[in-house]
């Protein structure tokens, strides 16, 4: 039997989405605006737009922007292009919906802060209704036009006689809920105003119902902006904003302009170093707007150094305009002040050293960074980094004047425990174990092509270290052979050897990828016979020995290589071994950390044997 086709019993019915206001609003609370502080900054944003529109239809007018909050009610007025009744229902009433209007709008969204949208509702964050009387500039013979919102999705409007409204622009008025306080006290709105639009280029007064009347908000205009008598008056008034913004005196200011896209503004340089990786938020404003104070976005991750505020007329910023979207013209905008940021270290490694010297010793982990991957900043600025070495804490053009080969680390571990003895052999060893170190070093020949620069290994170091005559070492071979036999269990060879200082009992030779050889044969031992024993087993390799070198010149070795007690030998190597591995500084293993103690107690139970 055929199926029945039930499609004409089913047909499909439109609908239209409903749209619960409250629902949006507690959306936009929680989850795109980082505050309810914003709904200011969205007020001031709707009524500079408005100015410039106004502008473009009335160029060289004299508009501006009035603030109000007497604690009773906020409201802004703006001698902006105002709105007809149509503009109402299009931009105000409709959430979403496209127009041909708002379409045209949108092709000269470039001279706008915002666009028209969401922007609005922010004004549900802190009040239940919003009141707006428009009247427009692009139809002067239009009347003024009474928009009322609520919170629960209703709105009313109405024609005004031209008495409410004589002259062309928009007043907002909001009445704030009770729990709303924080942010609609007058004292907070001035400041909240300050913070938002202190550089904002249209005029800005803040009123808050008292004698004085309005006082401006951004009575100058940005200070990279202004003209000075003189360069040093222009350093310190940018060095002085910059104090003003961040809460630090700048080391240095540097100046940023990019006109393809608009930005001027500084970064100041941090005073002191900042924790490797901390990206500080840096100060975005767009046409005056303030959009940001934590927009890591704009520089580089390597620029930790520097904190920027600027303001830009190009960058996009995302819905919620409190970031900037991630697009080619942010990244173009990222490179193009990395770039400024270069050509500053470049002139101060130039034309100012004690700059330049101030500047690497609170921030040369940042010039590190940014040295490994940035030939021209290698090429000016590696002769100049300090490093730890055997000589101390020197730059590598100091170091290499005396050492004209170089030895590099790979670990601050294996540095620790070769340093005295490098150095007093004669051997030029760099710490390599810190962030980018080694890979500078062995960079430097690209430098200095006179240099040579090798990775140390035991061998290098044991090869420097002078034998003892074949007399001496005869004597020492039954100790060596119970040194040996004690410290069977760390994997460790004992030799014997003279050495500077003659202060160093033993040196104890093991890198750190030695270990983890023994760890994981010990491992495939353990495992022997199960399939993680077999994965291990196929890694196996002869496993490296770690060598514990005994100083014949110190005191303490030349009696202990006399001891012929298997017992007291045995315990007397244990200690040295647990010396050994307490002055290379790296972390113990709880075996050797139960040696030394045992060791200890051994010997001193031996003394007390003796002299009773």
């Amino acid at each position: 039997m055929p199926l029945r086709d039930n499609t004409a019993d089913h047909a499909a019915t439109d609908r239209t989405f409903q749209v619960d206001l409250r629902g949006l609003v507690d959306l936009l609370s929680h989850h795109l605006y980082s505050s309810p502080r914003v709904y200011l900054r969205e007020l001031l944003q709707n009524a500079v737009d408005a100015l410039t529109a106004r502008h473009a239809v009335e160029p060289g007018g004299d508009f501006g922007i009035r603030l109000y909050a007497d604690g009773a009610t906020v409201r802004v007025e703006d001698d902006g292009v105002g709105l007809t009744e149509a503009d109402v229902h299009t931009f105000l009433a409709t959430i979403g919906r496209s127009s041909k209007r708002a379409e045209q709008v949108a092709e000269q969204r470039a001279d706008f802060i915002g666009q028209f949208g969401i922007g609005l509702l922010s004004c549900f964050l802190v009040a239940d209704e919003i009141h707006v009387v428009s009247r427009s500039a692009r139809t002067p013979d239009a009347p003024a036009v009474e928009w009322r919102g609520r919170g629960d999705g209703s709105y009313t409007v109405r024609t005004l006689p031209a008495a409410a409204r004589p002259r062309p622009g928009t007043t907002v008025t909001l009445t704030p809920r009770a729990d709303a306080g924080e942010w609609t006290r007058p004292a907070q709105v001035h400041a909240l105003a300050r913070h938002f639009g202190s550089l904002l280029r249209h005029p800005v007064t803040f009123d808050d119902g008292s004698a004085g009347g309005g006082v401006p908000v951004n009575s100058e205009p940005a200070p990279w902006s202004r003209t000075y008598p003189t360069p040093g008056a222009r350093s310190r008034a940018l060095a002085a904003y910059g104090e003003e913004v961040f809460g630090f005196a700048p080391l240095d200011t540097i100046e940023l302009d990019l006109p393809a896209v608009g930005l001027k503004g500084i970064a100041c340089v941090l005073p002191e170093a900042v924790p490797a990786g901390r990206r500080h938020g840096h100060r975005v404003h767009v046409k005056g707007m303030l959009l940001s104070e934590q927009a890591e976005e704009i520089l580089p991750e390597w620029a930790f150094f520097v904190r920027c505020v600027v303001d830009a007329e190009s960058l996009r910023p995302t819905a919620s305009r409190e970031a900037l979207y991630e697009d080619d013209t942010l990244a173009a905008v990222r490179d193009a002040l990395a770039e400024r940021l270069r050509a500053w270290i470049a002139r101060a490694a130039a034309s100012d050293p004690e700059l330049l010297g101030r500047f690497l010793q609170a921030h040369h982990l940042a010039v590190k960074s940014l040295a490994v991957h940035d030939d021209e900043i290698l090429r000016m600025l590696l002769p100049w980094l300090p490093f730890e070495t055997t000589a101390g804490h020197c730059t590598l053009d100091e170091f290499a004047r005396t050492h004209r080969t170089v030895l590099v680390t790979s670990s601050v571990e294996e540095f620790r425990q070769v340093a005295a003895i490098a150095s007093a052999a004669g051997l030029g060893v760099v710490n390599g174990g810190y962030t980018y170190d080694r890979q500078l070093v062995h960079r430097l020949p690209e430098i200095r092509p006179e240099v040579t620069v090798a990775d140390l290994d035991p061998a290098t170091l044991t090869a420097h270290l002078d034998p003892v005559d074949r007399e001496t070492e005869l004597a020492a071979a039954a100790y060596l052979a119970q040194a040996r036999d004690a410290l069977a269990v760390f994997d460790c060879d004992v030799a014997l050897r003279t050495f500077q200082p003659a202060s160093a009992p033993a040196l104890l030779v093991d890198s750190r990828e030695a270990r983890h050889e023994r760890t994981r044969s010990q491992l495939a031992r353990e495992q022997e016979g199960g399939l993680w024993g077999d994965i291990l087993g196929a890694l196996r390799q002869e496993a490296p020995r770690a060598q514990l070198i005994l100083n014949q010149l110190n005191p303490l070795v030349r009696t202990a290589v006399t001891i012929d007690e298997p017992e007291l030998a045995r315990t007397s190597a244990e200690a040295l071994y647990g010396q050994a591995a307490m002055l290379s500084r790296r972390p113990l293993r709880p075996a050797e950390s139960s040696l030394i103690n045992r060791s200890f107690l051994d010997l001193l139970a031996h003394a007390l044997r003796k002299d009773s």
